[in-house]
């Protein structure tokens, strides 16, 4: 979460040159020399990067040596580490296609989408790693019927909704002139002269309220179907209620995030509350197919992994 937070930062002070066309090095070297601040802000975000990739490494090879060969806890670490690595060539791509700092290339825009989405699916496969590693039990998807397809839908739609809210916020470091109303952004939005990233800007908002929409109907409808087969940790109605001030609180971030014009610690909020909304997310899918899947004593529980690898 804090590389996830540092590289917004990144974005959002304009260092993302720091360390110019270059990747993995920077500027040419592997240790900058007398670097400048955009530099050092570029150069921190890729070394704690490389850190979390080792970290997962980590992660994998103690998942490898103290689990059974058949345990869950091992597809989500070799998936938390490809997604790691993953989300590293993105950014790769990004600084030698010139996709940063001052940008305005609408691929950039779509490369931003894929960090996004993936940085999501990384959260997400690093999280369930932690619940099988603390015992929980391995999901089951087939045989879920209609909550199969509302789980589907509620993942999907998180994910869409990030991509787009990855593009807004960049279009509102590129595209927002102080001294504009909302009402004058929209209509620069969808001037003749708008670029594709401020025709998609306008979206996100009316995209969240959807999606949030969705969201609480789908938290609502499992938290209150669900049997008592599940314990209270993973119980859906656990997690409904995490799911629903979550979404409270993101839509109070996202008003302010318009009304202030986008400022940058405002960002971050509005991003780390994402990251929250889509963990909350995941843990709500996962509890309710849990609990739907396992009839009562019908499915055992996986066993802690010794030797302190429980969370």
């Amino acid at each position: 979460m804090l590389v996830i937070l540092w590289g917004a930062f990144v974005r959002i002070s304009g260092a993302g040159a720091g360390c110019g066309a270059h990747w993995p090095l920077c500027n040419g070297v592997a240790l900058p020399v007398a670097p400048t601040l955009n530099t050092v802000i570029e150069f921190s975000h890729r070394l704690t990067s490389g850190i979390s990739g080792l970290l997962a490494v980590a992660l994998l090879v103690l998942a490898l040596l103290r689990s059974p060969r058949d345990h869950p806890v091992r597809t989500g670490a070799m998936a938390s580490l490809l997604l790691v690595v993953f989300e590293g060539l993105v950014g790769g791509v990004q600084v030698l296609l010139g996709l940063t700092a001052t940008s305005t290339n609408p691929a950039r825009g779509f490369v931003q989408g894929v960090h996004l989405a993936n940085t999501f699916l990384l959260l997400g496969a690093l999280l369930l790693t932690a619940v099988w590693a603390s015992g929980g039990p391995k999901l089951r998807p087939r045989g879920q019927g209609r909550l199969g397809w509302a789980v589907g839908v509620a993942v999907v739609s998180m994910l869409v909704l990030g991509m787009a809210g990855a593009v807004t916020a960049l279009g509102d470091l590129l595209f927002t002139p102080t001294g504009m109303t909302p009402l004058d952004t929209v209509r620069a939005d969808f001037s003749v002269s708008a670029s594709i990233i401020q025709n998609l800007r306008v979206i996100h908002p009316l995209m969240a309220l959807g999606v949030s929409a969705y969201l609480i109907w789908f938290a609502g409808w499992v938290g209150s179907s669900a049997g008592e087969s599940a314990g209270a940790a993973l119980h859906p109605r656990r997690w409904k209620t995490v799911l629903h001030a979550l979404i409270g609180l993101q839509i109070v971030a996202g008003v302010m995030n318009v009304i202030l014009k986008a400022p940058g610690w405002m960002q971050i909020t509005h991003l780390l509350l994402g990251c929250a909304m889509w963990l909350g997310v995941v843990m709500l899918c996962y509890s309710a197919m849990l609990a739907r899947s396992a009839a009562p004593n019908s499915v055992a529980r996986t066993a802690p992994l010794p030797d302190g690898i429980q969370t």
